[in-house]
């Protein structure tokens, strides 16, 4: 308990925090899009089994380092590039991310007459909870090769990670609503899942892209669709001038 008294460990615990809330937007962000393809009723238990497994999956990675350490070792090279399963787990994690989020784009644009006629199928909870998983994997490696990078003690990093996954177990049900009541958030979330799995592949074939680069494209992405959201509610609370007329579009004033 020393490293209560430790005003340097303080400070990494809440940087790490920070950090690793920063990094589960990622993961929260899919996890929202996913369990909103379930039936209404089952999609809060969806997200609540998939951030419980997040947290599990980051406490045991950290419970284990030294072996968590040796996924990055190389394991064969191909044309004088080496992989570890590392990068083959971030390959195979960009790759679905891509692949999912190029899917529901495509369901956006495309399955518009399914959607507004209610004929949608739902996903299955099963396979839901399943894709889930195999994300939680990626994200959670990810998630605990940072915050062994920034911190020394065991605890801190549990604690970090812990507080960072009841944040995002807090937050999970608002952003979901959030991003289903605006489908132009949605389409913005499903554009920072492309980059995000774009990024996870560059970076298991060895070109590391700095995650504050990233990051910045998708806070000022974010803020331009505030503006717009604020602009358009300002639109429609506008008031009318009284004695004007509304004239239909396309006419002309005579």
């Amino acid at each position: 308990m020393d490293w209560l008294a430790d005003p340097a460990l303080w400070a990494s615990l809440l940087t790490l925090t920070a950090m690793e809330i920063v990094l589960g937007i990622d993961n929260l962000i899919f996890l929202a899009i996913l369990a909103d393809r379930l039936p209404p009723a089952q999609r809060a238990r969806a997200r609540r089994i998939g951030l419980i497994l997040a947290l599990a999956m980051r406490l045991g990675l950290l419970a284990a380092i030294s072996w968590m350490m040796r996924l990055t070792a190389p394991v064969f090279a191909v044309l004088g590039q080496s992989f570890s399963w590392r990068d083959l787990i971030l390959i195979g994690g960009g790759l679905f991310l891509v692949y999912k989020g190029t899917a529901e784009v495509h369901e956006r644009i495309e399955g518009e007459d399914e959607q507004d006629t209610g004929t949608q199928r739902p996903a299955g909870f099963l396979s839901t909870i399943v894709q889930i998983v195999l994300l939680d994997v990626v994200f959670s490696l990810d998630s605990v090769i940072t915050a062994v990078g920034m911190a020394s003690q065991l605890s801190v990093m549990m604690t970090a990670v812990t507080i960072a996954v009841l944040v995002m177990l807090v937050s999970a049900a608002p952003l979901a609503a959030f991003i289903n009541r605006h489908p132009t958030v949605k389409m913005l979330a499903l554009s920072f899942l492309l980059l995000i799995g774009t990024m996870l592949i560059a970076d298991g074939f060895g070109f590391h892209v700095p995650r504050g680069y990233i990051y910045a494209a998708i806070g000022f992405s974010a803020l331009v669709e505030l503006l717009n959201q604020l602009a358009a509610r300002g639109r429609k609370g506008a008031p009318r001038i009284p004695g004007t007329l509304v004239r239909p579009p396309g006419t002309a004033e005579r």
